[in-house]
């Protein structure tokens, strides 16, 4: 298995450290980071398997850092936190956590839990997420979970950029105007001026395209729009 990569967040240095010790102790990547911001840098330009995520943070706290990060990704994230209280736990959790460890805490416990989350996330992927997919080529597009491939390829879309691929998918050889896509996916008037559908078609093609220029799915149909 190819080594997995773990993000830390957390403030105290020295707490990231020996988080850090004991994943690296047991074949982890790890990287760390001191902030909720850099967080959500860090998950959307790299592939990280798991997030431990401290709670109290100044600026962006740990909450906010896991909603922000729920918009698009769902690595397995567990919570650091001082906060012992059950309506704590259950907060955190119910902001789209999948654990919640109180400090003081044991690394072991902490590395058991992580081992555990990755096992289940692991189990969960290898069955759904061609479960419930359209092919077009080498193009998957998972409507449950929200995942597009090229190959083997995992292709990390925003939420915008996801449901404008779907609904051309769900619609192959369908043309839809720029009118037609901007209203069926913001649910908001269009306006001749707006350019927003094209630029997030070209972020699209960059994405899933071998030659944005020469595109073999999103097709351009001249005065007209787009379609698959």
């Amino acid at each position: 298995m190819a080594e997995e990569t773990i993000l830390v967040v957390d403030d105290d240095e020295k707490i990231c450290n020996l988080v850090s010790i004991y994943l690296q102790n047991d074949g982890y990547k790890v990287i760390t980071v001191h902030s909720g911001k850099a967080a959500v840098q860090v998950v959307n330009e790299q592939d990280i398997a798991l997030i431990v995520l401290d709670v109290m943070m100044p600026e962006k706290d740990g909450i906010e850092t896991c909603l922000a990060i729920r918009e698009q990704h769902h690595m397995p994230i567990i919570f650091l936190s001082a906060k012992a209280e059950d309506m704590d736990k259950i907060h955190g959790l119910s902001t789209g956590a999948d654990d919640y460890i109180t400090k003081p805490f044991n690394p072991l416990e902490l590395l058991a839990r992580v081992k555990s989350q990755l096992r289940r996330y692991r189990k969960y992927n290898d069955e759904d997420k061609y479960s419930s997919y359209t092919e077009i080529g080498n193009l998957k597009v998972n409507e449950d979970t929200r995942q597009v491939f090229v190959g083997d390829k995992e292709i990390r879309l925003t939420p915008k950029e996801f449901d404008i691929l779907s609904l051309l998918v769900r619609n192959k050889g369908k043309v839809f105007s720029l009118e037609k896509i901007y209203e069926m996916v913001w649910q908001e008037e269009f306006y001749k001026s707006d350019n927003t559908i094209m630029v997030h078609i070209t972020r699209i093609r960059e994405k899933i395209e071998e030659d944005p220029k020469r595109p073999i799915y999103i097709k351009t149909v001249w005065g007209v729009g787009y379609k698959i």
